[in-house]
Protein backbone atom coordinates (compact mmCIF):
# COMPACT_ATOMS: atom_id res chain seq x y z
CA UNK A 1 0.00 0.00 0.00
CA UNK A 2 2.85 2.38 0.82
CA UNK A 3 4.48 1.60 -2.54
CA UNK A 4 1.18 2.30 -4.35
CA UNK A 5 0.80 5.63 -2.57
CA UNK A 6 4.38 6.58 -3.46
CA UNK A 7 3.81 5.76 -7.14
CA UNK A 8 0.59 7.79 -7.10
CA UNK A 9 2.37 10.87 -5.75
CA UNK A 10 5.29 10.37 -8.14
CA UNK A 11 2.93 10.06 -11.13
CA UNK A 12 1.18 13.34 -10.48
CA UNK A 13 4.41 15.08 -9.52
CA UNK A 14 5.63 14.50 -13.09
CA UNK A 15 2.68 16.48 -14.44
CA UNK A 16 3.11 19.38 -12.03
CA UNK A 17 6.80 19.94 -12.75
CA UNK A 18 6.06 22.24 -15.69
CA UNK A 19 3.35 24.13 -13.80
CA UNK A 20 4.08 27.01 -11.47
CA UNK A 21 3.44 26.25 -7.78
CA UNK A 22 3.50 29.23 -5.43
CA UNK A 23 3.62 28.91 -1.65
CA UNK A 24 2.16 32.04 -0.10
CA UNK A 25 1.42 33.01 3.53
CA UNK A 26 -1.83 34.97 3.19
CA UNK A 27 -2.42 37.44 6.00
CA UNK A 28 -6.00 37.29 7.23
CA UNK A 29 -7.86 39.88 9.29
CA UNK A 30 -10.72 37.42 9.69
CA UNK A 31 -8.52 34.71 11.16
CA UNK A 32 -6.20 37.09 12.97
CA UNK A 33 -3.20 35.23 11.58
CA UNK A 34 -1.61 34.14 8.34
CA UNK A 35 -2.66 31.01 6.49
CA UNK A 36 -0.42 29.18 4.08
CA UNK A 37 -1.91 28.63 0.65
CA UNK A 38 -0.53 26.75 -2.34
CA UNK A 39 -1.30 27.98 -5.84
CA UNK A 40 -0.68 26.08 -9.06
CA UNK A 41 -0.80 28.26 -12.15
CA UNK A 42 -1.33 26.69 -15.59
CA UNK A 43 1.72 25.85 -17.68
CA UNK A 44 1.16 28.68 -20.13
CA UNK A 45 0.06 31.33 -17.63
CA UNK A 46 2.98 33.72 -18.23
CA UNK A 47 3.01 33.25 -22.00
CA UNK A 48 -0.76 33.69 -22.56
CA UNK A 49 -1.19 37.09 -20.97
CA UNK A 50 -4.69 37.62 -22.39
CA UNK A 51 -6.07 34.33 -21.10
CA UNK A 52 -8.08 33.96 -17.87
CA UNK A 53 -8.79 30.79 -15.93
CA UNK A 54 -11.32 29.04 -13.67
CA UNK A 55 -10.37 28.70 -10.00
CA UNK A 56 -10.41 25.42 -8.06
CA UNK A 57 -10.24 25.81 -4.27
CA UNK A 58 -8.99 22.73 -2.42
CA UNK A 59 -9.76 22.44 1.28
CA UNK A 60 -7.42 20.20 3.28
CA UNK A 61 -4.78 21.52 0.93
CA UNK A 62 -1.99 20.04 3.05
CA UNK A 63 -2.82 16.57 1.67
CA UNK A 64 -5.39 17.12 -1.11
CA UNK A 65 -3.65 19.83 -3.15
CA UNK A 66 -1.16 17.67 -5.03
CA UNK A 67 -3.80 15.10 -6.01
CA UNK A 68 -6.08 17.81 -7.41
CA UNK A 69 -3.27 19.83 -9.03
CA UNK A 70 -1.87 16.75 -10.77
CA UNK A 71 -5.25 15.74 -12.17
CA UNK A 72 -6.04 19.27 -13.32
CA UNK A 73 -2.70 19.59 -15.08
CA UNK A 74 -3.12 16.19 -16.73
CA UNK A 75 -6.68 16.69 -17.96
CA UNK A 76 -6.03 20.23 -19.18
CA UNK A 77 -2.94 19.03 -21.06
CA UNK A 78 -5.22 16.76 -23.11
CA UNK A 79 -7.87 19.51 -23.39
CA UNK A 80 -10.41 17.46 -21.43
CA UNK A 81 -10.92 20.42 -19.12
CA UNK A 82 -9.85 24.08 -19.21
CA UNK A 83 -6.52 25.07 -17.76
CA UNK A 84 -7.29 26.23 -14.23
CA UNK A 85 -5.75 27.90 -11.21
CA UNK A 86 -5.65 25.45 -8.29
CA UNK A 87 -5.59 26.93 -4.76
CA UNK A 88 -4.89 24.71 -1.77
CA UNK A 89 -5.67 25.90 1.77
CA UNK A 90 -3.41 24.44 4.44
CA UNK A 91 -5.43 23.22 7.46
CA UNK A 92 -3.01 20.79 9.05
CA UNK A 93 -2.97 22.61 12.43
CA UNK A 94 -6.40 24.24 12.33
CA UNK A 95 -8.84 21.82 10.73
CA UNK A 96 -11.11 21.26 13.73
CA UNK A 97 -11.31 24.98 14.45
CA UNK A 98 -11.87 25.82 10.79
CA UNK A 99 -14.94 23.61 10.39
CA UNK A 100 -16.64 24.42 13.73
CA UNK A 101 -20.42 24.67 13.56
CA UNK A 102 -23.24 25.19 16.03
CA UNK A 103 -24.86 22.14 17.59
CA UNK A 104 -28.14 24.07 17.58
CA UNK A 105 -28.46 24.87 13.86
CA UNK A 106 -25.41 23.25 12.18
CA UNK A 107 -24.16 26.62 10.86
CA UNK A 108 -20.59 27.93 11.26
CA UNK A 109 -19.78 29.68 14.53
CA UNK A 110 -16.72 31.31 16.09
CA UNK A 111 -13.55 29.98 14.38
CA UNK A 112 -15.70 28.22 11.77
CA UNK A 113 -17.46 31.47 10.91
CA UNK A 114 -14.08 33.23 10.70
CA UNK A 115 -12.74 30.57 8.33
CA UNK A 116 -15.90 30.85 6.22
CA UNK A 117 -15.37 34.61 5.89
CA UNK A 118 -11.67 34.11 5.19
CA UNK A 119 -12.45 31.86 2.23
CA UNK A 120 -15.32 33.90 0.83
CA UNK A 121 -14.10 37.44 1.49
CA UNK A 122 -10.30 37.28 1.62
CA UNK A 123 -8.98 34.25 -0.25
CA UNK A 124 -11.19 34.56 -3.33
CA UNK A 125 -10.65 38.32 -3.49
CA UNK A 126 -6.89 37.82 -3.27
CA UNK A 127 -6.93 35.27 -6.10
CA UNK A 128 -9.15 37.43 -8.33
CA UNK A 129 -7.06 40.55 -7.64
CA UNK A 130 -3.71 38.83 -8.17
CA UNK A 131 -4.35 36.47 -11.07
CA UNK A 132 -6.41 36.38 -14.25
CA UNK A 133 -9.61 34.53 -13.45
CA UNK A 134 -12.98 33.82 -15.04
CA UNK A 135 -16.25 33.55 -13.15
CA UNK A 136 -16.26 29.79 -12.66
CA UNK A 137 -15.15 28.36 -9.34
CA UNK A 138 -14.93 24.81 -7.99
CA UNK A 139 -14.52 23.83 -4.34
CA UNK A 140 -13.36 20.41 -3.09
CA UNK A 141 -13.57 18.90 0.39
CA UNK A 142 -13.05 15.58 2.15
CA UNK A 143 -15.09 14.36 5.16
CA UNK A 144 -15.47 17.39 7.51
CA UNK A 145 -14.40 19.92 4.90
CA UNK A 146 -16.78 18.25 2.42
CA UNK A 147 -19.54 19.25 4.80
CA UNK A 148 -18.15 22.75 5.34
CA UNK A 149 -17.99 23.64 1.65
CA UNK A 150 -21.77 23.31 1.42
CA UNK A 151 -22.21 26.52 3.40
CA UNK A 152 -21.17 28.45 0.28
CA UNK A 153 -23.93 26.71 -1.68
CA UNK A 154 -26.50 27.82 0.90
CA UNK A 155 -25.86 31.51 0.20
CA UNK A 156 -28.49 33.47 -1.74
CA UNK A 157 -25.84 33.91 -4.46
CA UNK A 158 -23.50 30.89 -4.17
CA UNK A 159 -19.81 31.71 -4.57
CA UNK A 160 -18.99 28.46 -6.36
CA UNK A 161 -20.55 26.82 -9.38
CA UNK A 162 -19.21 23.31 -8.72
CA UNK A 163 -18.92 21.30 -5.48
CA UNK A 164 -16.95 18.07 -5.03
CA UNK A 165 -17.93 16.36 -1.76
CA UNK A 166 -15.85 13.27 -0.98
CA UNK A 167 -17.22 11.16 1.88
CA UNK A 168 -18.72 14.14 3.72
CA UNK A 169 -19.02 14.10 7.51
CA UNK A 170 -22.36 15.92 7.44
CA UNK A 171 -23.63 18.29 10.09
CA UNK A 172 -27.01 17.14 11.51
CA UNK A 173 -29.08 19.66 9.54
CA UNK A 174 -27.03 19.74 6.33
CA UNK A 175 -29.16 17.26 4.39
CA UNK A 176 -32.25 19.32 5.16
CA UNK A 177 -30.53 22.53 4.12
CA UNK A 178 -29.40 21.04 0.82
CA UNK A 179 -32.73 19.49 -0.09
CA UNK A 180 -34.36 22.87 0.52
CA UNK A 181 -31.75 24.84 -1.44
CA UNK A 182 -30.98 22.68 -4.48
CA UNK A 183 -34.47 22.73 -6.06
CA UNK A 184 -34.22 26.54 -6.08
CA UNK A 185 -30.78 27.14 -7.61
CA UNK A 186 -31.15 29.44 -10.61
CA UNK A 187 -27.70 29.02 -12.10
CA UNK A 188 -26.14 25.82 -13.43
CA UNK A 189 -24.63 24.15 -10.36
CA UNK A 190 -22.53 20.98 -10.45
CA UNK A 191 -22.58 18.71 -7.41
CA UNK A 192 -20.42 15.58 -7.20
CA UNK A 193 -20.80 13.20 -4.25
CA UNK A 194 -18.72 10.09 -3.54
CA UNK A 195 -18.36 7.26 -1.03
CA UNK A 196 -17.29 3.61 -1.18
CA UNK A 197 -18.26 0.22 0.15
CA UNK A 198 -15.10 0.37 2.28
CA UNK A 199 -15.76 3.88 3.63
CA UNK A 200 -16.18 4.65 7.33
CA UNK A 201 -19.59 3.19 8.15
CA UNK A 202 -21.10 6.33 9.67
CA UNK A 203 -19.94 8.52 6.78
CA UNK A 204 -21.13 6.05 4.16
CA UNK A 205 -24.54 5.92 5.79
CA UNK A 206 -24.82 9.71 5.78
CA UNK A 207 -23.56 10.01 2.21
CA UNK A 208 -25.98 7.35 0.95
CA UNK A 209 -28.85 9.12 2.72
CA UNK A 210 -27.88 12.43 1.13
CA UNK A 211 -27.68 10.74 -2.26
CA UNK A 212 -31.17 9.31 -1.84
CA UNK A 213 -32.50 12.73 -0.84
CA UNK A 214 -30.95 14.81 -3.63
CA UNK A 215 -31.09 12.32 -6.51
CA UNK A 216 -34.83 12.87 -6.86
CA UNK A 217 -34.55 16.67 -7.10
CA UNK A 218 -35.94 17.98 -10.37
CA UNK A 219 -34.14 21.16 -11.37
CA UNK A 220 -32.46 21.58 -14.76
CA UNK A 221 -29.87 23.83 -13.11
CA UNK A 222 -28.81 21.13 -10.63
CA UNK A 223 -26.26 18.85 -12.33
CA UNK A 224 -25.66 15.93 -10.01
CA UNK A 225 -23.29 12.94 -10.09
CA UNK A 226 -22.84 10.20 -7.49
CA UNK A 227 -20.08 7.59 -7.29
CA UNK A 228 -19.84 4.62 -4.93
CA UNK A 229 -16.52 2.83 -5.30
CA UNK A 230 -15.94 -0.80 -4.34
CA UNK A 231 -12.60 -1.04 -2.57
CA UNK A 232 -11.35 2.46 -1.79
CA UNK A 233 -10.79 3.24 1.88
CA UNK A 234 -11.91 6.55 3.32
CA UNK A 235 -8.42 8.02 2.92
CA UNK A 236 -7.91 6.63 -0.58
CA UNK A 237 -11.25 7.95 -1.82
CA UNK A 238 -9.93 11.32 -3.06
CA UNK A 239 -7.55 9.57 -5.47
CA UNK A 240 -10.51 7.72 -7.00
CA UNK A 241 -13.09 10.50 -6.87
CA UNK A 242 -11.15 13.55 -8.07
CA UNK A 243 -10.57 12.41 -11.69
CA UNK A 244 -14.19 11.23 -12.01
CA UNK A 245 -15.48 14.51 -10.63
CA UNK A 246 -13.38 16.61 -13.02
CA UNK A 247 -14.49 14.51 -15.98
CA UNK A 248 -18.15 14.92 -15.06
CA UNK A 249 -18.02 18.65 -14.36
CA UNK A 250 -16.12 19.45 -17.56
CA UNK A 251 -17.73 16.85 -19.84
CA UNK A 252 -19.04 19.41 -22.32
CA UNK A 253 -15.56 20.98 -22.55
CA UNK A 254 -14.06 17.72 -23.81
CA UNK A 255 -13.55 16.98 -27.52
CA UNK A 256 -16.36 15.02 -29.14
CA UNK A 257 -15.77 11.38 -28.23
CA UNK A 258 -16.65 8.21 -30.14
CA UNK A 259 -19.47 7.58 -27.68
CA UNK A 260 -20.86 11.12 -28.05
CA UNK A 261 -20.61 10.77 -31.83
CA UNK A 262 -22.37 7.41 -31.95
CA UNK A 263 -24.98 7.82 -29.22
CA UNK A 264 -25.87 11.49 -29.67
CA UNK A 265 -24.73 13.16 -32.88
CA UNK A 266 -25.69 10.38 -35.30
CA UNK A 267 -29.16 10.23 -33.73
CA UNK A 268 -29.90 13.94 -34.13
CA UNK A 269 -33.01 14.83 -36.09
CA UNK A 270 -31.82 18.37 -36.76
CA UNK A 271 -28.48 19.86 -37.82
CA UNK A 272 -25.27 18.42 -36.32
CA UNK A 273 -23.74 21.84 -36.98
CA UNK A 274 -26.26 23.38 -34.58
CA UNK A 275 -25.21 20.77 -32.02
CA UNK A 276 -21.60 21.88 -32.48
CA UNK A 277 -22.32 25.59 -32.05
CA UNK A 278 -24.53 24.94 -29.03
CA UNK A 279 -21.79 22.81 -27.44
CA UNK A 280 -19.34 25.72 -27.60
CA UNK A 281 -21.96 28.25 -26.51
CA UNK A 282 -22.58 26.06 -23.45
CA UNK A 283 -18.85 26.13 -22.69
CA UNK A 284 -18.95 29.91 -22.83
CA UNK A 285 -22.10 30.14 -20.69
CA UNK A 286 -20.94 27.65 -18.05
CA UNK A 287 -17.24 28.32 -17.75
CA UNK A 288 -16.94 31.88 -19.06
CA UNK A 289 -14.44 30.61 -21.64
CA UNK A 290 -14.63 31.43 -25.35
CA UNK A 291 -13.05 28.22 -26.62
CA UNK A 292 -12.09 27.92 -30.32
CA UNK A 293 -13.80 24.97 -32.00
CA UNK A 294 -11.37 22.05 -32.12
CA UNK A 295 -10.38 20.51 -35.47
CA UNK A 296 -11.33 17.17 -33.90
CA UNK A 297 -14.88 18.44 -33.49
CA UNK A 298 -15.07 19.78 -37.06
CA UNK A 299 -13.96 16.33 -38.21
CA UNK A 300 -16.65 14.67 -36.13
CA UNK A 301 -19.40 16.82 -37.62
CA UNK A 302 -18.04 16.22 -41.14
CA UNK A 303 -18.14 12.48 -40.49
CA UNK A 304 -21.74 12.74 -39.28
CA UNK A 305 -22.78 14.67 -42.38
CA UNK A 306 -21.13 12.09 -44.62
CA UNK A 307 -22.68 9.15 -42.77
CA UNK A 308 -26.21 10.60 -42.74
CA UNK A 309 -25.81 12.06 -46.25
CA UNK A 310 -27.28 15.38 -45.13
CA UNK A 311 -24.84 17.27 -47.33
CA UNK A 312 -26.74 20.55 -47.15
CA UNK A 313 -25.21 21.08 -43.70
CA UNK A 314 -21.73 21.44 -45.23
CA UNK A 315 -22.52 25.03 -46.20
CA UNK A 316 -23.22 26.06 -42.61
CA UNK A 317 -20.17 24.13 -41.39
CA UNK A 318 -18.00 25.89 -43.98
CA UNK A 319 -19.13 29.34 -42.84
CA UNK A 320 -18.24 28.51 -39.24
CA UNK A 321 -14.86 27.08 -40.29
CA UNK A 322 -14.04 30.28 -42.19
CA UNK A 323 -14.81 32.30 -39.08
CA UNK A 324 -12.83 30.06 -36.73
CA UNK A 325 -9.84 29.41 -39.02
CA UNK A 326 -9.91 32.22 -41.64
CA UNK A 327 -6.36 31.70 -42.92
CA UNK A 328 -6.82 27.99 -43.61
CA UNK A 329 -8.50 26.01 -46.36
CA UNK A 330 -10.94 24.31 -43.96
CA UNK A 331 -13.88 26.58 -44.76
CA UNK A 332 -13.31 26.34 -48.52
CA UNK A 333 -13.16 22.57 -48.24
CA UNK A 334 -16.59 22.33 -46.61
CA UNK A 335 -18.14 24.90 -48.98
CA UNK A 336 -16.74 22.97 -51.93
CA UNK A 337 -18.16 19.73 -50.52
CA UNK A 338 -21.55 21.45 -50.23
CA UNK A 339 -21.50 22.53 -53.88
CA UNK A 340 -20.19 19.16 -55.08
CA UNK A 341 -22.82 17.12 -53.24
CA UNK A 342 -25.75 19.41 -54.08
CA UNK A 343 -25.30 19.53 -57.84
CA UNK A 344 -23.11 22.58 -58.50
CA UNK A 345 -19.78 21.08 -59.65
CA UNK A 346 -18.43 24.23 -61.28
CA UNK A 347 -18.73 26.21 -58.03
CA UNK A 348 -17.20 23.25 -56.18
CA UNK A 349 -14.23 23.21 -58.54
CA UNK A 350 -13.58 26.92 -58.03
CA UNK A 351 -13.86 26.60 -54.26
CA UNK A 352 -11.30 23.80 -54.27
CA UNK A 353 -8.95 25.76 -56.55
CA UNK A 354 -9.07 29.05 -54.61
CA UNK A 355 -8.11 27.24 -51.43
CA UNK A 356 -4.62 26.68 -52.82
CA UNK A 357 -3.37 30.00 -51.39
CA UNK A 358 -4.59 29.13 -47.87
CA UNK A 359 -2.86 27.17 -45.12
CA UNK A 360 -3.26 23.43 -44.76
CA UNK A 361 -5.00 22.17 -41.63
CA UNK A 362 -6.35 19.03 -40.01
CA UNK A 363 -4.95 16.64 -42.63
CA UNK A 364 -6.56 18.53 -45.52
CA UNK A 365 -3.78 19.43 -47.95
CA UNK A 366 -3.50 21.71 -50.97
CA UNK A 367 -2.71 18.68 -53.13
CA UNK A 368 -5.96 17.06 -52.03
CA UNK A 369 -7.93 20.21 -52.89
CA UNK A 370 -6.33 20.39 -56.36
CA UNK A 371 -6.92 16.67 -56.90
CA UNK A 372 -10.62 17.14 -56.18
CA UNK A 373 -10.79 20.16 -58.51
CA UNK A 374 -9.04 18.22 -61.30
CA UNK A 375 -11.41 15.29 -60.84
CA UNK A 376 -14.41 17.57 -61.31
CA UNK A 377 -12.76 19.17 -64.34
CA UNK A 378 -12.15 15.76 -65.91
CA UNK A 379 -15.67 14.55 -65.21
CA UNK A 380 -17.44 17.63 -66.57
CA UNK A 381 -14.92 18.94 -69.10
CA UNK A 382 -14.54 22.42 -67.60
Amino acid sequence: MKKLAFLFVLFFSVFTINSQVIYHPLESAKLGTTREIKIQLPRGYDANTEKAYPVIVVLDGDYMFEAVAGNVDYYSYWEDMPESIVVGVNQVDSRSADVMYSEQNSLPIETGAAFYEFLGMELLNYIDDTFRTVNFRVIIGHDRTANFMNYFLLKAQPLFQAYIAISPDLAPDMQTYLTEKLPKVERKTFYYLATSANDIAKLKEGTDALHTAVSSIENKNFLYTFDSFDKATHYALPAHAIPNALEDIFFVFQPISKTEFKDTILKLEDSPVTYLTEKYQTILDLFDIDKPILINDFNAIEAAINKTEKFEYFEELGKIARKEYPDTLLGNYYIARFYEETGEPKKAMKAYQTAYVLQEIGGITKDEMLRRADAIKADFGY
